[in-house]
């Protein structure tokens, strides 16, 4: 196990290499002047665009600002925004509680109906039921978000007023962050209404964020599921008298779920990377919507730290689900 742990982070080092050098270079083709932007509607004279641009590096060739960047990040700076002049690992620091609470509350909710649905398709296979659970998880992976989004909001908060349209929590309610995570900093203040105004913020954006998932989890736990169950040992199951709940549950379900742990992990980075619609139509703040208000300022250094912070994120995530695979089944260890 230990082998497999230091050839797997042994991988991550060139990966993360790979993705810094194509956000640094892909981020630098976006059209637009970001020190030309930072005067906003006031027209700048040449003298001082060379100035600014020199005090932040742009006027060196790309080579030198990307080896000076990977430097930096090695002594755990990932620079600074051009806006707001603050540490980028500071404001993401800030700004990712609000994103792991959405995906994490998003996730639970795709498991949670997602393998218990993909289960009974698979049990039921051919049925009126499988084909209703199948056709229902196609149609929710197929809408895009956006739409799905405004949808909801239309409905639930527009025309039968139960859930808020955007934001964390009520405006009524104020207090200190402690943990960053809005369900706990409102048990924690104390004050009447808090938690429940926070957990009605985060009702829709949660089925939003986690719909598509949901869909891709139940489709791959039927798949795995009908594979598993056709195998001998669960016939031979069966045929030892050993109860459906036995068979299914333990026998057939153990060895299913090597292939939907993996599908759970990928659909983490699904759920960062759809965050940033969900947070903007939701006006959500986390490191979606602070990304995307990135791009349109054209601030280089928080696009690229933002994008390099999701990735090992991303990264870290997918060697957890490795090593997952070896507790699901031993066999794998070897």
């Amino acid at each position: 196990m230990v082998r497999f742990l230091l050839g797997r982070l042994a991988v991550l080092i060139p990966t993360f290499i790979g993705v810094s050098i194509i956000a640094f270079s892909f981020i630098r083709l976006l059209p637009g002047d970001p020190v030309a932007l930072l005067s906003g509607e006031r027209v700048m004279s040449p003298e001082r665009h060379a100035q600014i641009s020199a005090q932040l590096g742009f006027d060196r060739p790309i080579v030198v600002q990307y080896l000076d960047y990977i430097w930096g990040i090695l002594q755990g700076d990932f620079g600074t925004s051009i806006v707001t002049k603050r540490p980028i690992l500071d404001q993401f620091s800030a700004l990712f509680p609000a994103t792991l609470e959405l995906a994490t509350c998003a996730i639970i909710f795709a498991v949670v109906l997602g393998i218990p649905a993909g289960i009974f398709a698979a049990i039921k296979r051919g049925s009126f039921f499988d084909q209703t659970i199948m056709g229902t998880a196609l149609v929710g992976y197929s809408m895009p978000i956006f739409w799905w989004g405004l949808l909801l909001i239309i409905f639930f908060s527009g025309t039968l007023q139960w859930t808020p349209v955007s934001g964390r929590i009520s405006l009524l309610y104020f207090f200190p962050p402690v943990t960053g995570f809005m369900l706990i900093d409102s048990l924690l203040s104390g004050q009447a209404g808090a938690f429940k105004s926070a957990a009605s913020h985060l009702i829709l954006p949660t089925i939003v964020l986690g719909t598509i998932p949901l869909a891709v989890i139940a489709r791959q736990t039927r798949s795995a599921m009908l594979e598993v169950l056709s195998e001998d040992y669960v016939r031979t199951a069966r045929a030892k008298g050993l109860s459906p709940f036995r068979v299914v549950g333990i026998h057939a379900l153990r060895n299913a779920m090597i292939p939907v742990i993996t599908t759970i992990g990928l659909q983490v980075g699904v759920m960062l990377a759809g965050a940033i619609l969900t947070e903007t139509i939701f006006s959500w703040p986390g490191i979606g919507k602070w990304m995307v208000d990135s791009v349109f300022r054209r601030d280089y250094p928080v696009i690229q730290g933002g994008l390099l912070l999701i990735a090992a994120i991303i990264m870290i995530v997918n060697l957890i689900v490795d090593l997952l695979y070896g507790l699901i089944n031993p066999r794998i260890r070897h």
